[in-house]
């Protein structure tokens, strides 16, 4: 186990020898989870797998309330605020499971929520990354924005997934309950093999927040590895609760890592046609 200046490390709470960790990178999010966290909890073997809350530098007292109203969670304290990229890699620096969930304090979980997606990674290892099906938590028949059923790209760089093409979001009637391959698995609840996250660098630092799981995803395949939807496994999520969709910060993101996506990953035969 790795330490340094800038983390603050309860480690009696989790146990390394486990096969799963479900990691849940917090800032200032007391309510959120107060709200989702009984149900990832509840769900959750704890002879198996750990719930772990990484927490970037919050200023209210969210881990005075994980501390008395939860005290199965582990906790990683990191010293500030580095994003939802760079907040994933460092508290992934100190976890040595076999598989990680990187899971969104918005999502509720449901009963069995695990047992595809690690069924699935066990059975072929070249399954680098797996998600679930995703349904918005605010309106439980359609899929959510952020994941739906699973994501791919257009030829010009737009993404979009199974259930959901630009803003138009489907009601959920089973049409995409057959396991996929995908081009990317969204980061609200992203499961992927540890050590291979880590060999392939994690998450862009650079992108901070915003389609830095697309990029990953894309840089997994490109090195040969799979990425599934394995829509037996359902979870909820709320979508846009730590950044509203107003945000000028989150337009200004989403567009500029767009473009940050596509330089860093598509050929160069393709780069300046899709570019413009």
């Amino acid at each position: 186990m790795k330490t340094n200046e800038n983390f603050q490390l309860s480690t009696f709470n989790f146990q390394l020898d486990k096969r799963l960790a479900v990691v849940i990178l917090n800032w200032n999010g007391r309510a959120l989870m107060e709200e989702f966290l009984p149900s990832v909890v509840a769900n959750t073997p704890g002879e198996w797998a750990d719930v772990i809350v990484a927490d970037n530098g919050s200023t209210d007292d969210s881990i005075e309330m994980l501390k008395a109203k939860f005290p199965t969670v582990g906790i990683i304290r990191l010293d500030k605020n580095y994003g939802f990229a760079e907040g994933y890699n460092q508290a992934l620096e100190h976890i040595g499971h076999e598989y990680t969930v990187l899971l969104n304090s918005d999502v509720e979980v449901t009963p069995g929520w695990l047992d595809a997606p690690i069924a699935a990674m066990d059975a072929d290892k070249s399954i680098a990354g797996a998600q679930p099906k995703i349904r918005a938590q605010r309106n439980k028949e359609y899929f959510e924005y952020a994941g739906a059923a699973g994501g791919y790209m257009d030829r010009y760089g737009y993404p979009y997934c199974r259930g959901r093409v630009l803003h138009i979001v489907e009601k959920d009637a089973g049409q995409y309950d057959t396991p996929a391959d995908l081009l990317w698995a969204t980061g609200a609840c992203l499961f992927v093999r540890t050590s291979i996250y880590k060999e392939a660098g994690g998450l862009d630092a650079g992108f901070f927040a915003h389609q830095e799981e697309i990029d990953m995803c894309w840089r997994l395949r490109s090195r040969g590895y799979r990425l599934v939807c394995t829509p037996s496994s359902v979870v909820y999520h709320v979508g846009g609760a730590t950044l509203n969709v107003e945000s000028p910060r989150k337009t200004f993101l989403n567009f500029r890592n767009n473009l940050l996506m596509l330089y860093k990953n598509l050929p160069e035969k393709d780069l300046k046609h899709v570019m413009r």
